[in-house]
């Protein structure tokens, strides 16, 4: 048997691909797909099957660019009319050379959810592994809030029902391989483990130590931010999603078709890092650093107008094509060629992004009056603490909040590191705002100068 787990950084995304007798599975795969392919071939093996756990709703699923390619067939839980594949229920096994792939019902996290629990019909005794998808993690369990409050008691009970009488007497031993990791929007607080098995989630995970009703209390508390890009991966992934055969190509441009394209609606989207923007960037660009696409693009850009490319790193590319492309923006109208000095060279119109550092913020708290933005997300500022005075807006719901930040004073803006910052910053830029600041470093930077944090919740 060969097993391979199949990161996508960024989205915590794991996908699996199993092989044995010749025959190969893929469980959960992602859009980019080619990896896929890679290995079929160096293992001689035929993709045959391919699972999916449940409708994803943070990534474009590769079911359908898979099935493309290969031929194979495609399955998921038959609780959901999919426009593709074919439905599975409980107790349906599928053979994969020596092994088998049997079916959970594991509903709780969306109603069709599916874990596959994998069985060397070779040896004798309990199976080896179970692919949990979004249901269960380690030291965590699927979130239950997209059905919407009036469902939040049912789906969290259903949850707890599906792990508890499915997944947990599979026995001890058991390897979990679930389809996210730490740092994924699908859980709460999801462990940042290699590996887990039933048992020792049996002992460790706190969502296991609870009883029924103290689980499903638990479950309606939680606050979970809900990008708005899920309810394009929630409807892509239920009438299946256009197939590519590639990544796009997008063509190069120059400052004046770039200038042209923006004029008629382009998204300029601003992949260095928040110093190079701070230093000079075209007016009207966002701000988002390479790593962060898989977790802020969808909140930020639009599925309605194209997306144009700014990289001075020739390689870096690629690396944001495959990230717009799992998030299923399609349409790039095109890359600066040269980069951002290209445009610097063509004389056009140039903005800054002021910057500070934690002791220029502050030298600036006791001398100016101004609006002081934290942007980190909520776990963080409750956890970490925050800059005494801040405001908190999340970076992703920036846009949908602006009338709350008042346009006539400055506007300094804090996160973590500055990366969120910037992006944050370059929102306010194109919004009309006249007088934003970042701040380079961040939290991090202000505590590790010893300035005082704040603990109290405002």
């Amino acid at each position: 048997m060969l097993l391979h787990k199949i990161r996508s950084e960024g989205l915590s995304h794991y996908s699996y691909f199993v092989a044995d007798g010749g025959q190969a599975a893929v469980i959960d795969p992602r859009r980019d797909c080619e990896i896929y392919l890679d290995l079929a071939s160096s293992t001689a093996s035929r993709i045959t099957h391919i699972f999916e756990t449940h409708r994803n709703e943070d990534y474009v699923s590769g079911s359908c660019e898979l099935a493309e390619r290969t031929g194979a067939a495609i399955y998921h839980g038959a609780a959901l009319d999919f426009s593709f594949g074919r439905p599975v229920s409980e107790g349906d096994r599928f053979r994969i050379g020596r092994l088998e792939l049997a079916v959970l019902a594991t509903p709780g996290h969306t109603a069709e959810s599916i874990s596959l629990v994998l069985r060397d019909l070779s040896i004798p005794g309990d199976p080896l592994m179970v692919f949990t998808g979004d249901a269960l993690f380690a030291g965590d369990v699927g979130r239950t809030d997209l059905f919407g409050p009036k469902k939040a008691e049912w789906a969290a009970g259903t949850l707890y029902d599906a792990i508890h009488e499915k997944i947990l007497p599979l026995g001890d031993g058991v390897v979990i391989l679930p389809a996210h990791g730490a740092g994924s929007v699908c859980g709460g607080d999801i462990a940042d483990l290699e590996f887990t098995t039933i048992g020792y989630e049996r002992t460790h995970n706190p969502c296991f130590l609870l009883d029924r009703e103290t689980f499903i209390a638990g479950k309606k508390a939680e606050h979970h931010y809900r990008p708005p890009y899920f309810s394009m991966m929630e409807k892509l992934n239920r009438s299946g999603p256009p197939v590519l055969s590639h990544l796009p190509r997008p063509v190069p441009l120059d400052p004046q078709t770039l200038a042209e394209k923006k004029k008629a609606g382009a998204q300029i989207l601003d992949t260095r890092s928040p110093e190079a923007f701070g230093g000079g960037h075209i007016p009207g660009s966002i701000s988002l650093w390479r790593d962060g696409i898989p977790a802020f693009a969808g909140w930020v850009l639009s599925y309605d107008h194209p997306v144009v490319i700014v990289d001075d790193c020739p390689d870096g590319l690629d690396s944001a094509l495959r990230r717009l492309a799992r998030l299923g923006y399609d349409a790039i109208g095109g890359y600066l060629a040269g980069g951002f000095a290209a445009w610097a060279r063509s004389g056009r119109e140039i903005r800054r992004l002021e910057t500070w550092s934690a002791a220029m913020l502050r030298d600036a708290l006791e001398k100016e009056r101004f609006i002081l933005l934290d942007v980190r997300d909520r776990k963080n500022r409750e956890a970490m603490g925050f800059i005494m005075g801040s405001r908190h807006i999340y970076v992703g719901e920036v846009l949908p909040r602006l009338a709350e930040i008042p346009r006539n004073q400055k506007v300094v803006v804090y996160c973590d590191a500055g990366f969120k910052g910037s992006l944050a910053a370059s929102l306010l830029l194109a919004a009309g705002f006249d007088h934003v600041v970042n701040v380079i470093g961040g939290f991090s930077g202000w505590k590790a100068a010893g300035y005082p944090v704040e603990k109290k919740s405002t």
